[in-house]
């Protein structure tokens, strides 16, 4: 089935809920309006829909393979890679100074989506090394800017994350991997990491292998990790003591090649500090905060993916005849009421984390450029707010949504042929990776929520607010149904915040046991909230006789998320609130 990027549904966000017009009157993106929003989501569409998925089913089937110590990737991803790199697609929101086109977050989150979407497995090489660029943006030198962005933005070297160990996986504070100083001012590294994606292939050059790892001497846990540039090719050409030994074999995502490097089986793998030591942790989570809002937006490629797939399938397959009579005989199941049930579930679910995503991703480029210190500031805490969210909820939902697009297919969806399977191996990836859905939940009640007192939950509910008094303002059906719902959601926020804020000193067990259903209440609220507003920014649109297939469809959506996925939010909050007894009352040798 071949995959056709959402660029209208991508640019009606950005143009009716994430201000694109208000970000390109930021410092340095004054040509980065609608208009070059449009001409770059076009060609990002034209490279992902022609090149990167037609690659996508031939990954799965014939992944990536450790051959005498080399990765060969599959057929048709280095050249893949060449046209997406040659098209100047790593350097998208990287800045100019070093190779890259400066446009803001908010377009390159609409084309990170496109090229997800397209191929999973072939994506992750790109995301990575965005990662490490912003990493070393934040806490590189100058002459390590210089020696490692510009090739990792024009193709020819990627990057890598490796924080994980055999004994280290979450906890990093258990961190072995040990960094011996040299007189040179470089320092050897010696250790096992795992779950390195893209740590060793075939489609460039180099690879920046950014490390984590403990000098001798330094504090025990978190405040003893150092980060360090560990290239696989040193700058004189020789190989560095950095190895993969062998490649994981996983459920999804077979294409992306998953290695396990060992670093100093010959004399140790040299290795550069980044900032200052015993900060490593500081450091690598600028880009894990990236690399989980990608993440996010990786949910929603998949979602929209098997959409898609499952739309197709509706529309040809014949079983059964309509229960209303409208048909004598056989019809394709699109006709059928619980099919485009399901359906509407995995539009609503993927256009409202959609709407998630960019909207936080305009805020980060508020928050990086505007010229106001105290917007900066407010922006910045709102994109920090949403990060647990888009990560959370949007991976979460991705497995929800690709589920319901094999049971459309029903018995053919088990059917690997079908292609309708992959999605569901490939996404669950998304909920552990950068951090299981229980960790984004803790961010958000620990940080996000306790830390303040609430008050950051309490001003997106007074938003939310507002756009409940602007839909009542409006006649019709489908507005009246949006803010009774999404009042009763946000009333249900409030009770679970208030309830969380009062509870995690006293009792911490009860607060985090209702965590992940209070991510899921918090982030179905706020999603709720963006399609109330895309209802009636949708409305106007139709009103002023703009594109009005395209925006009957958003209203019918729009009022589908309220009264079928807002509508969850009372439940989720008796869960937080009165649920967290049961929670721990087994005994552990019950289990």
């Amino acid at each position: 089935m071949s995959y056709r990027a959402p660029v209208n549904d991508l640019l009606f966000v950005m143009k009716e809920l994430a201000g694109i017009d208000a970000v390109a009157q930021l410092p340095g993106y004054e040509d980065a309006g609608a208009e070059t929003a449009a001409a770059v989501l076009e060609e990002c569409a034209r490279l992902a829909e022609g090149v990167i998925a037609p690659l996508n089913v031939e990954g799965d089937r014939n992944p990536s393979s450790l051959q005498d110590g080399q990765v060969r990737t599959t057929p048709g991803f280095k050249e893949a890679f060449q046209q997406f790199v040659q098209g100047g697609w790593q350097g998208l929101h990287h800045p100019v100074a070093y190779g890259g086109q400066g446009l803001p977050k908010l377009i390159h989150a609409a084309c990170i989506e496109i090229v997800q979407a397209a191929n999973l497995s072939f994506a992750l090489c790109p995301l990575l090394t965005d990662g490490a660029i912003e990493a070393l943006l934040t806490a590189g030198s100058e002459e390590q800017k210089q020696a490692y962005i510009p090739h990792m933005i024009d193709g020819s070297w990627t990057g890598t994350m490796n924080l994980t160990e055999p004994q280290a996986g979450s906890d990093l504070a258990l961190v072995r991997t040990r960094a011996e100083p040299q007189a040179d001012g470089s320092y050897r590294l010696f250790g096992t990491k795992i779950f390195i994606t893209y740590g060793e292939h075939d489609m460039a050059d180099n690879i920046v292998h950014l490390v984590l790892a403990r000098v001798a001497g330094a504090p025990e846990g978190v405040k003893g990790i150092s980060l360090f540039i560990c290239p696989k090719v040193l700058a004189d050409g020789t190989r560095n003591d950095v190895h993969c030994v062998s490649l994981e074999h996983k459920l999804g995502i077979k294409a992306s090649p998953t290695a396990v490097l060992q670093y100093g089986d010959h004399g140790g793998a040299i290795g550069y500090l980044v900032g200052q030591e015993n900060r490593g942790l500081e450091y690598m989570f600028v880009m894990m905060n990236a690399a989980r809002f990608a993440v996010g937006v990786q949910g929603i490629a998949v979602a929209e993916r098997a959409y898609q797939h499952a739309v197709a399938y509706a529309r040809e397959r014949v079983q059964s005849r309509p229960v209303d009579g409208s048909m004598a005989k056989a019809a394709p199941i699109i006709h059928h009421p619980d099919v485009r049930r399901m359906l509407m579930t995995m539009r609503a679910w993927t256009e409202a984390c959609r709407a998630m995503a960019l909207v936080a991703a305009s805020a980060y480029d508020a928050a990086h450029t505007h010229a106001d210190a105290q917007v900066r500031a407010q922006n910045q805490a709102f994109y920090e707010f949403m990060v647990p969210l888009v990560k959370g909820l949007s991976t979460e939902m991705s497995l929800d949504v690709a589920s319901l697009g094999i049971q459309v297919h029903g018995g053919m969806g088990f059917i690997e042929e079908t292609g309708a399977a992959q999605y569901l191996r490939d996404a669950k990836i998304l909920t552990i990776y950068e951090g299981t859905t229980a960790i984004q939940a803790n961010d958000l009640v620990g940080r996000k929520t306790v830390r303040d007192g609430g008050q950051g939950v309490r001003g997106v509910a007074a938003q939310i607010e507002q756009t409940e008094a602007a839909l009542r303002a409006r006649p019709g059906d489908a507005c009246a149904a949006m803010a009774r719902r999404l009042q009763a959601g946000r009333e249900a926020l409030l009770q679970a915040a208030d309830y969380i804020v009062a509870t995690a000193k006293a009792d911490p067990n009860a607060a985090y046991a209702g965590s992940v259903p209070y991510l899921m209440l918090t982030g179905t609220v706020v999603a709720g909230w963006l399609m109330a507003r895309a209802l009636m920014a949708a409305e106007d649109r139709l009103a002023a006789g703009v594109d009005a297939e395209f925006m009957q469809a958003k209203i019918t959506t729009c009022r589908f998320y309220a009264e079928h996925l807002l509508t969850r939010a009372p439940a989720l909050r008796d869960s937080v609130v009165e649920g967290a007894a049961s929670v721990t009352a087994l005994a552990l040798e019950a289990f």
